[in-house]
């Protein structure tokens, strides 16, 4: 694939990877957003849980095709997980992995239930208005 094509790939995946994590964390926030949102958590948490059984635990296809994007252009990926590689991309600090990790799950836990309870709740509420 030609250089200037793989370049535009890789600002393409640092945009939407990085939207699609902020939209996990926060798309819950907004009324019309949050059945979207807990799709978007269900089909991270398959990727991660379901996914992860066979290419590892935590895998991102997202990450995946970013990281082969960004081989093919000589980078070398520093870090196993994305979020961990765009704190040191954006902050430029090297925080303990693990901890990284730890905290990542966390988020997407809380998210995810937060998700989860707000759009069944909105269920209940208009199955109850029929």
């Amino acid at each position: 694939m030609p250089e200037p094509i793989l370049k535009i790939l890789d600002l393409f995946f640092f945009a939407f990877h990085t939207v699609l994590i902020l939209f996990n964390i926060l798309g819950w926030l907004v009324p019309r957003w949050r059945l979207a949102n807990f799709i978007t958590l269900s089909i991270t948490a398959f990727s991660w849980f379901v996914l992860g059984i066979w290419y590892g635990w935590g895998y991102c296809f997202c990450t995946d095709w970013h990281w082969q994007v960004r081989e093919m252009l000589g980078y070398e990926n520093m870090s196993s997980s994305y979020i961990h590689f765009l704190i040191l991309k954006v902050i430029g600090f090297d925080f303990s992995a693990n901890l990284v990790d730890s905290v990542t799950v966390i988020v997407f836990f809380s998210a995810f239930v937060t998700s989860a309870y707000l759009n069944i709740r909105k269920w209940r509420a208009n199955k109850n208005v029929l």
